[in-house]
């Protein structure tokens, strides 16, 4: 008998391309969605937080109010993004311009036996432009002026800096819980990639493990931070962006993962 695998795939915008999946849809944001969407604005939720959360707003309310009715069962539950998508087979390359739906997981892939959980293969972090390394990096380079000439030292910690808010990592960081503080700083200055987009499938009692230590430093982190002087893009979703690099640390430390191609897909075309 084949462990069953639910998906379920977060948007912010009611898109066709989406209906036509046998996934579950679930809708964040402010815009209006039909009935076919999982709506988390309702139960136990933190949709006011939306626009700090983003995707994890449906993350938190699934946690909640959804999680209970799985936790016992065999089976495997997987989150995506509306134009981020696993595929089924990992031989197929990340970002296919004329990726059909065919492709797209729908049943566990033998490879993942012995695993319990699946994240994204991971993206690089050096910096190949001098020119946005000294303007966004210059106060690292400053701290370290090998920076420069070694990419190995274009970390977790100086992408974050560079892009989020300089030193924001490290103050949040400060407030987690020791069993994961000295290791997870240890990680972000000495990694320079991460597996990115706050996606993985895994197995029920895995996601109640993650979901608990995650949104319990984000709690903390908001008495820090707060939200009203986090604005634009490159700050106003920080939690979210906390959130992916500690996915990255954490499912390794706590879970026996593997790493699995996505694909790219802009589903705001006809496809």
């Amino acid at each position: 008998m084949k462990d069953r695998l639910d998906i379920y795939c977060v948007t912010d915008k009611d898109l066709n391309f989406l209906k036509e999946l046998d996934y579950n849809l679930a809708a964040v944001g402010k815009n209006k969605f039909s009935e076919r969407y999982i709506k988390c604005d309702k139960e136990d939720n933190i949709f006011y937080k939306e626009e700090y959360y983003s995707e994890l707003t449906f993350h938190y309310w699934f946690w909640k109010n959804q999680l209970k009715k799985y936790i016992d069962k065999e089976m495997w539950i997987g989150v995506c993004q509306k134009r981020r998508f696993w595929i089924q087979k990992k031989d197929n390359h990340n970002n296919f311009s004329n990726f059909s739906k065919e492709g797209l997981l729908r049943y566990i892939p033998k490879e993942w036996s012995g695993y319990n959980s699946i994240i994204c293969e991971p993206i690089n972090l050096q910096v190949t432009k001098y020119s946005k390394l000294i303007k966004k990096g210059w106060r690292n380079i400053i701290n370290e002026p090998s920076i420069l000439f070694n990419k190995n030292k274009h970390s977790i910690k100086l992408h974050f800096d560079m892009f989020h808010g300089y030193g924001i990592i490290e103050k949040a960081i400060d407030v987690m819980d020791n069993k994961d503080k000295n290791e997870f700083k240890n990680f972000i200055y000495n990694s320079n990639k991460f597996n990115p987009h706050i996606m993985f499938v895994a197995k029920p009692k895995i996601i109640e493990l993650w979901f608990r230590d995650l949104f319990k430093w984000l709690d903390d982190c908001e008495k820090v931070f707060g939200f009203e002087k986090l604005k634009g893009y490159e700050t106003k979703r920080l939690y979210a962006y906390l959130a992916e690099r500690y996915l990255s640390y954490w499912f390794k430390k706590y879970s026996n993962c593997l790493e699995w191609p996505y694909v790219f897909i802009d589903t705001e075309k006809n496809i």
